[in-house]
């Protein structure tokens, strides 16, 4: 029986590696992270202003719609 062979994909670079003696490049990853931030506290709003209209929780809410969708 031959042996498997397996072909690998090549190590995309993003950054500089954790090993290397030099430190990794945060200035890439800024934009990114005060995206995802900002992403987060949108979400964290809607879902408060969900509950304070319908008086339901986030749970809640997911509840209430598949109770609808499946009724």
């Amino acid at each position: 029986m031959a042996p498997e062979q397996f072909q690998y994909e090549p190590v995309e670079s993003f950054g500089r590696s954790m090993t290397s003696s030099l430190p990794w490049n945060t200035s890439a990853l800024e934009a990114v992270e005060r995206l995802n931030g900002r992403v987060a506290m949108l979400g964290f709003a809607a879902a408060l202003i969900g509950e304070w209209i319908s008086g339901h929780g986030p749970a809640g809410q997911v509840i209430a719609l598949i109770r609808w969708y499946l009724s």
